[in-house]
């Protein structure tokens, strides 16, 4: 017989921050989206142009790719692919692992990045960053860090 253990249901101030929480985050990464697209890019793919601008020859094998950007291999291959034939990236073979495989951006990647980024921080500025003093950025930075740590922790754990 299985042993029953009491639910700890969320307080009223415990529920408002995590519904307040959520909306946030719903209504954030829309308005970010929605800023985007006169680019033609989604936050997935900006994400994408990011981590392979900032990454060694601008380059990153997919496996850690999928890996920085939570997706799954088989979807981030479609990903790359739309992003392929947008110009954006290109797949090369690994040397060191016949079936390595890297995702290499282009210069045309590289060039809208430089257009897109100032526009992706102006968003960001307006719509999160402005909305609340230099202290409670701190203070909200410190709050999550201890979340985020854990659920890098809990990556790949069933």
């Amino acid at each position: 017989m299985e042993t029953e253990t009491a639910t700890q249901w969320l307080t009223d101030e415990e529920q408002c921050a995590w519904r307040t929480h959520l909306e946030v985050n719903r209504l954030l990464n829309y308005q970010l989206e929605k800023d985007l697209q006169p680019f033609g890019l989604t936050m997935n793919d900006y994400e994408i142009l990011v981590n392979l601008s900032e990454a060694e020859e601008h380059r990153m094998r997919m496996s850690d790719l999928a890996a920085a950007t939570l997706q799954s291999k088989s979807r981030l291959s479609h990903q790359i692919t739309r992003m392929e034939n947008a110009g954006l990236v290109r797949r090369e073979n690994c040397e060191s692992d016949r079936r390595g495989l890297y995702t290499v951006l282009t210069d045309t990647g590289l060039e809208t990045m430089r257009t897109v980024a100032p526009h992706h921080v102006a968003s960001v500025r307006q719509h999160f960053v402005d909305l609340v003093s230099p202290q409670e950025l701190g203070d909200l930075h410190k709050a999550l860090g201890p979340i985020a740590e854990h659920l890098r922790s809990q990556r790949g754990k069933p």
